[in-house]
């Protein structure tokens, strides 16, 4: 995983206690979302811990395992998630061969894009176009039940909804097209809508959730934080957004 040394001095960490709660807002954006990881580690060696998890996407499952798991134990979940769905990677470059790393990144993405990525998602044997109106589950490129059993495994959903911490997943309701969260402080949280948050098309097909069908947040807005301030803006409140795109 990415260190996060270089970023915790110039937050100030003297002046962390001064707010009542810190929130960690995560974004979408794929294995990009391994840098995520990287930052918390940092934040929690530092002595950091949100109360308060809001993610999208990559950044859904990113704050699950965060939030589903008690503080000693966090990094070594997102670190074991981190390595199970790189595990395909045939080949990892020495520095020597950096010039070489463009064609060796293209591969990986080529296995990814044939085989599927172990315990995340899988390729469909039948194209999309084949599958019935009646089985809207399954119309995508990929089956994404290999993350639903990775996600009960990595994460523990009745200390979610505990509620030590609070957690707040996006996604997009595909009837009405609207943003809409899942947040533990309203409802109990599942793997479903983890995964949910993460269904983008037309890789991933949409999750249903109590009768309504779901695509992934960023269609809408890829940042929770507007979420976060909606919730309530005149909280004292100490945020960290993690940006994984320039």
């Amino acid at each position: 995983m990415t260190k996060a040394h270089p970023v915790v001095p110039l937050l100030a960490v003297s002046s962390w206690g001064k707010f009542d709660h810190t929130v960690m807002v995560l974004q979408g954006g794929g294995a990009l979302g391994a840098y995520q990881a990287g930052i918390h580690a940092g934040l929690a060696e530092a002595g950091v811990a949100p109360d308060w998890i809001a993610g999208v996407s990559i950044g859904a499952i990113n704050a699950a395992l965060i939030a589903g798991n008690p503080p000693e134990r966090r990094v070594a979940r997102l670190r074991e998630f981190w390595e199970r769905v790189s595990a395909h990677a045939p080949f990892v470059p020495p520095v020597s061969l950096d010039a070489m790393r463009p064609i060796f990144n293209f591969m990986s993405a080529a296995s990814s894009v044939a085989f599927g990525v172990p315990g995340f998602f899988s390729p469909r044997l039948a194209p999309p176009f084949t599958v019935s109106e009646e089985h809207l589950n399954t119309l995508s490129l990929y089956d994404t039940q290999p993350l639903k059993a990775t996600l009960e495994q990595l994460i523990d959903f009745e200390l979610i909804n505990r509620k030590a911490v609070r957690l707040s997943l996006g996604a997009v309701n595909v009837r009405s097209g609207n943003s809409v969260y899942f947040d533990n402080g309203k409802i109990r949280i599942g793997p479903e809508h983890v995964m949910a948050s993460g269904a983008l098309p037309p890789g991933f097909p949409a999750v249903q959730v109590d009768g309504e069908w779901y695509w992934d947040g960023g269609i809408s807005c890829n940042s929770p934080l507007w979420y976060v301030l909606d919730e309530d803006y005149r909280m004292s409140a100490l945020i960290l957004q993690v940006d994984v795109f320039s």
